[in-house]
């Protein structure tokens, strides 16, 4: 049997690092998944698709491509099935497993396409793809994203084994604290494995603070073990900041770094990495293997301390309070959500869904760690927050949102000065 994408990550024996990367132009996106495979690393590869394809826009993809026109992704539904296998041959292999990195809220024709292709693995979740990204209404995203579960346990090749990984950690990328993140990241788990997908992996987006997120990742751990079916063969992927950048190439090396970190300590086994251009431009070939080097040094470099267990401030217990919450409601993990989400017990922060509450806010506390301000109708009764926090002006808002920038970029300039 070939092996699959989470059993190869199972079985790496170190952190295994991943770029985000797609590029249009076939030749050049082989080139990319050829140097990600021989970099200095343990890797797995990446074809992450272009924001038309995302949208289901295909008309507009096969124009660009008509026309010459670069696009900010690989178009895998307008490109001939023979043509992406050409591009994967002799590349993706049981050494180099690859995943399709995509954001669309009704991907049922790109998992058509990627597994006609010969792949296997893919991401997104029916929360985690929809509320962020678009207006898309949840009721279809839930719909769209059975049918494309149940496509993707049909559809691929005999011998090999579908994977799954919600995007649930990432919600906006930055500002949502980590209960929910870690909650949303379980329950799309379980949506999976209940439309027939046993092999996933649960996700976090690095924040604000290592201690913090430290002890989500743990309670990420802890309650992926305990919500998911014995059957399931699952793993967890920490996310590199996916918010606002810092514009420095230190300061943006040096939060890499961190995430690096902050993944071996809190015992994930893959990483997606960012690069020192990500405040600028779409990332070169060059800088995406520079970032998974960088990050796969760190990793080796970094100890872990087996009797260190780090704080308890409640996110677990959080987490888990929105998790059984959910669940009561319905026996159907897409029913459950659907109903969650309408009554107000999952709402993310300074999210304009429509389907979204919209009651829940959050906040940076003085010691950089991410706080509720308002919990609206959420099942957790969160500690009071300082009078001053709860009305969030847009120059707080903006402000809050570059906080993690501001502080490498500001840490860069610090260690420039000094003798």
């Amino acid at each position: 049997m070939t092996v699959s994408f989470g059993q190869f990550v199972a079985s790496a024996g170190r952190l295994v690092v991943q770029p985000r990367m797609g590029f249009s132009d076939p030749r050049q996106m082989r080139s990319g998944l050829e140097h990600t495979k021989f970099a200095a690393a343990t890797t797995v590869g990446t074809l992450t698709l272009d924001s038309y394809t995302r949208v289901g826009d295909h008309d507009s993809a096969r124009r660009a491509v008509a026309d010459g026109v670069a696009l900010n992704g690989y178009p895998i539904v307008t490109y001939p099935v023979e043509l992406t296998r050409e591009l994967l041959a002799g590349v993706a292999d049981e050494t180099f497993p690859v995943q399709v990195r995509h954001g669309s809220s009704r991907p049922q024709r790109i998992i058509r396409a990627l597994t006609a292709a010969g792949l296997d693995a893919t991401e997104g979740g029916p929360v985690s793809y929809c509320l962020p990204y678009g207006r898309t209404p949840l009721r279809d995203s839930v719909a769209s994203w059975a049918e494309s579960c149940e496509l993707l346990a049909r559809l691929v090749e005999p011998g090999r084994v579908p994977h799954l990984e919600s995007f649930g950690g990432c919600m906006l990328g930055q500002l949502c604290p980590p209960s929910l993140l870690v909650a949303i990241s379980v329950l799309e788990g379980l949506f999976f494995t209940q439309h027939g997908i046993d092999s996933i992996s649960l996700s976090y987006a690095q924040q604000t603070d290592p201690t913090q997120d430290e002890e989500a990742i743990r309670a990420l751990r802890r309650l992926g073990a305990e919500f998911l079916p014995v059957r399931a063969d699952w793993h967890v992927v920490v996310y590199t900041y996916m918010g606002v950048y810092p514009l420095s190439a230190a300061g943006a090396r040096r939060l890499l770094e961190t995430s690096a970190e902050l993944a071996v300590r809190s015992g994930a086994q893959r990483l997606i990495v960012k690069t020192v251009a990500e405040a600028h431009r779409i990332p070169t070939i060059e800088e995406n293997v520079r970032a998974l080097e960088t990050a796969a040094t760190v990793a080796v470099m970094t100890t872990v301390d087996s009797a260190r267990s780090g704080p308890d401030t409640g996110i677990y217990a959080e987490a888990r309070t929105f998790v059984e919450a959910v669940l009561e409601l319905h026996p159907d993990a897409g029913a459950a959500l659907l109903a969650a989400f309408s009554r107000g017990y999952l709402d993310i922060p300074y999210c304009l869904h429509p389907d979204n509450a919209g009651l829940s806010r959050s906040y940076i506390d003085d010691a950089g760690w991410l706080r509720w301000s308002a919990a609206g109708r959420m099942p957790i009764r969160p500690a009071a927050a300082p009078r001053d926090s709860a009305g969030m002006s847009p120059a707080r808002l903006l402000s809050a949102l570059n906080h993690v920038a501001r502080k490498f970029d500001h840490s860069s300039q610090e260690a420039r000065c000094i003798p």
